[in-house]
């Protein structure tokens, strides 16, 4: 694709779904007019509100936030995209079905969606290949940019191990087992485990075998929640390693959060983490088979004997910021000036 570019570009109206995300934020150009609304599920997901609004804005970015249409819906906002003339970009962050949706209606979704769009991207090299070999499209492949940096002056505890389990939602599907084995390997590494949960959620209720280790001082429990990418990094500043307790993915932010803080990467292997960023440590944990304890105690020794990573270079995430959203100009101006010449 050659994309249009040069100061003389118009400004492109980009109505993104969702309309609000730390990734959408970091991806998206100073030159792009984001068109609302903010609401959730994106109005922009709506046949009648696409149709009635099409002529406001000059790209569709979809990212997420359709898992609760319907195949059949999902091919009538489609037809309505094609119908409407807008181009449709769009980002594949999740080959695997998230949560709310299922393998057979994430596969149909996908389908629909690659067929229309005018561009797909993609975080890692090895998504761009899973979709040329289940779609028949190409994709370009972007980094995934920072989404925050790091505080100064915040104390790492060497050889702390953090599991952040936030609201239990069904993606973190065996609690106990998991907190049980990253448990049993921070212990192994000579090292401790601190496991927090959303605030809101009740421990002796929905966790009393967790309430009941913290009670014999075998770990530290705590409610906590983060509001903001910055918030997050700060948690991740404080741990030696941490383990994402979430089933197997295609990619993560949390991968990312973790690179900026500093801080050791326990993840789920089935995905393309290992792309995103080489320096982390694999488990078994996947939708098929469960999760695999072995190897997480295992992950969580092997992370703990290695020295914590270094704080990536803040330059360089700064110019590969930029260099994605450049891209996304690219591709933005290039979709919509295709689209007028039709």
């Amino acid at each position: 694709m050659t994309a249009a570019s040069g100061p003389s570009a118009p400004a492109t109206r980009v109505a993104s779904i969702p309309a609000r995300s730390p990734y959408v934020a970091a991806v998206s150009p100073a030159s792009v007019v984001p068109v609302g609304p903010e609401a959730t599920p994106s109005p922009w997901l709506d046949v009648e509100h696409l149709a009635a609004h099409a002529g406001e804005i000059d790209v569709l970015h979809l990212h997420a936030g359709y898992e609760h249409l319907s195949i059949p819906e999902m091919e009538r906002w489609t037809t309505a995209v094609r119908r409407a003339g807008v181009p449709l970009v769009v980002t594949v962050h999740d080959l695997r079905p998230p949560t709310g949706s299922t393998p057979g209606r994430h596969q149909a979704h996908l389908r629909s969606l690659l067929t229309t769009a005018e561009v797909v991207l993609t975080l890692t090299p090895g998504a761009a290949d899973e979709i040329a070999d289940r779609f028949a499209r190409t994709a370009i492949v972007v980094a995934h940019p920072s989404l925050a940096a790091p505080t100064p002056d915040i104390g790492r505890e060497t050889r702390l191990v953090g599991v952040h389990l936030g609201r239990l939602e069904p993606e973190v599907a065996e609690p106990v087992e998991l907190v049980r084995a990253a448990l049993s390997g921070a212990v192994s590494g000579g090292g401790r485990l601190r496991v927090d949960v959303h605030p809101d959620v009740d421990v002796a209720d929905r966790l009393p075998e967790l309430a009941a280790l913290a009670a014999a001082g075998e770990l530290e429990l705590r409610g906590s929640w983060a509001e903001d990418p910055a918030a997050w990094v700060r948690y991740l500043q404080e741990l030696h390693v941490s383990v994402l307790p979430h089933r197997s993915g295609t990619h993560d932010s949390w991968v990312e959060l973790c690179r900026d803080a500093g801080t050791r990467a326990v993840v789920p292997g089935g995905g393309f983490h290992t792309q995103q960023w080489s320096d982390v440590v694999v488990y078994g944990n996947e939708p098929r088979d469960g999760l695999d304890a072995a190897s997480l105690n295992s992950a969580v020794v092997a992370a703990l004997t290695r020295p914590a990573p270094p704080r990536v270079d803040r330059q360089w995430r700064i110019e590969q910021a930029e260099a994605v959203r450049r891209l996304h100009a690219q591709v933005y101006a290039q979709v919509s000036a295709d689209a007028r010449a039709v």
